[in-house]
């Protein structure tokens, strides 16, 4: 039953479970009504996205492919994780990855160049099951 990281608007794979979608805005275009059925998420948990501030730095840094760039955008979003109401809502999806089946998301195509790569590796330190890809 481990956590997976998915990309939203994907198709859901067997026994995932929930998918939380971790962005900032809702997709474009679509329905509310139909972001579960599209495999965007059910359910929305904006707190877990990069701030407007943070998000922009982490969108220079995708489209020019520095990577000082992207290490400013991963070191201001991890602060931003670091803060109290983040840092609980990591610790209990961690522990929750022990005894449920569940995915977090986003849009972006490359997670290496994603929030979610970030929100990974900060889950694993805090001893989240997570399914291997």
């Amino acid at each position: 039953m481990p956590l997976r990281i998915v990309q939203l608007g994907t198709p859901r794979t067997p026994g995932e479970g929930l998918r939380i979608g971790t962005v900032r805005r809702p997709p474009r275009g679509v329905p509310k009504a139909e972001f579960a059925s599209r495999d965007y998420y059910d359910c929305w948990y904006p707190e877990l996205s990069p701030s407007a501030d943070t998000m922009a730095l982490g969108q220079a840094a995708q489209k020019s492919g520095d990577l000082k760039a992207w290490q400013q955008f991963n070191k201001a979003f991890r602060k931003e994780m670091a803060e109290a109401g983040a840092d609980r809502t990591l610790q209990l999806l961690a522990a929750l990855s022990q005894q449920a089946s569940f995915a977090i998301g986003c849009y972006c195509d490359d997670e290496t160049r994603c929030h979610r790569s970030i929100l990974r590796a900060l889950l694993a330190d805090k001893g989240a099951a997570i399914a291997a890809d």
